[in-house]
C-alpha cells in the first residue's frame, strides 16, 4: 500500500497558483496499479481517495501511519466502486461480488476488507472513498441502477447525462459519505455547469471511461477566479469546499463523485451563476 498526503490550499493561495501547483495540491494522477492499493489522504474534511487493482492474490486494506489506528475501519467508513472487471470484496469473511459500476458501502468497524478480481485477466478497478466516522452502519451493496436515477441536462446545453445516487440517506444509511456516478451521453461534454460550491462539504471527482487521446478540461477555485486542470482518465480531482468543480471533455466520460463534511444533503449548493464566473 502506497499513500500521498496532501495539505489544504488557501483559495488566495490558489488565485496565483501555476499549473504544476494546481496539479500538485489537488490532481491525483496515478489511482490504478495492477496488484496495488494507491491512496491520498486529504486535509480538507478527512477525507481519503485511492484505487486498487487485484490481480492474482487478493489485496488487505490496511491501516496507514496518518490513520494513526490498527485498523483501516477503526474510526472510518468506506465506499468502494467497480469501474472494471468483476471483483470480489471480503468484509470481515463475507463476499461480496461487485460487477461493473457496483458499489459496497462498508461502516466503521465492519472488519479486515479484502479485494480480488474474480478473473486476473480482466482485473476490478476498485475507487475507494473514505471518511471519519462517528457510528457504524450496515454493508451495503448497491448494484449500479439500484441507487436512485435522474435524466437530467439538454442537448443544446451539451450536458444530457444519468446521475445515480448510491450512498444517500435514501439509498444507504452512512455518517458523512455520499456518493454517486454520473454517465455522460454520447455528444455531450459538460458536467456540473453552471456550477455551484458548498462550503460545508468538500468533495472528490473520479473521472473515467475516456477514451485516449480525450482529456477533460477541470474548473476549480473561487468562483471569481477560476483556474483549470487538464485531466486524463482514471485521474481524480480533490475539491475544497470553497472551490468551483466543473469540466467539459473533448469526449463524453463518466465521474464518481463523493463528498464528506457536515451533512448529507445532496441539495446543499450554493449556486453560481454563469454572469458571476471570472
Amino acid at each position: 500500500m502506497r499513500i500521498d498526503v496532501r495539505h489544504h490550499m488557501h483559495p488566495e493561495a490558489a488565485r496565483n497558483a501555476g499549473s504544476a501547483e494546481l496539479r500538485r495540491d489537488f490532481l491525483v494522477e496515478t489511482l490504478f496499479v495492477p496488484g496495488e492499493v494507491h491512496l491520498t489522504y486529504s486535509h480538507a474534511d478527512r477525507m481519503v481517495i485511492g484505487g486498487a487493482q487485484p490481480l492474482g492474490a487478493a489485496l488487505t486494506l490496511t491501516a496507514p501511519a496518518p490513520f494513526g489506528v490498527a485498523d483501516f475501519l477503526e474510526r472510518r467508513e468506506l465506499a468502494i466502486v467497480n469501474s472494471g472487471g468483476p471483483a470480489l470484496v471480503s468484509v470481515a469473511g463475507a463476499a461480496h461480488t461487485l460487477d461493473r459500476l457496483d458499489a459496497l458501502y462498508v461502516g466503521m468497524g465492519a472488519g479486515e476488507v479484502r479485494l480480488a478480481s474474480a478473473d486476473p485477466a480482466d482485473p476490478a478497478k476498485l475507487y475507494l472513498v473514505s471518511a471519519p466516522a462517528h457510528a457504524a452502519h450496515p454493508v451495503r451493496r448497491v448494484p449500479w441502477g439500484g441507487g436512485r436515477s435522474f435524466e437530467r441536462g439538454t442537448a443544446g446545453e451539451g450536458n444530457m447525462r444519468t446521475i445515480c445516487q448510491v450512498i444517500h440517506p435514501a439509498v444507504c444509511a452512512s455518517c458523512q459519505l455520499t456518493l454517486g456516478i454520473t454517465l455522460l451521453k454520447p455528444a455531450n461534454f459538460w458536467n456540473t455547469m453552471p456550477t455551484h460550491t458548498h462550503d460545508r462539504r468538500s468533495e472528490a471527482y473520479l473521472y473515467f471511461d475516456l477514451p485516449e487521446p480525450a482529456r477533460i478540461f477541470h474548473f476549480m477555485g473561487e468562483p471569481q477566479h477560476t483556474r483549470h486542470m487538464v485531466v486524463a482518465n482514471e485521474q481524480a480531482i480533490l475539491s475544497p469546499g470553497w472551490s468551483i468543480h466543473s469540466g467539459v471533455g473533448t469526449s463524453n466520460y463518466g465521474f464518481v463523485w463523493a463528498m464528506a463534511g457536515d451533512n448529507v444533503e445532496f441539495d446543499d449548493m450554493d449556486m453560481v451563476a454563469m454572469e458571476e464566473l471570472r
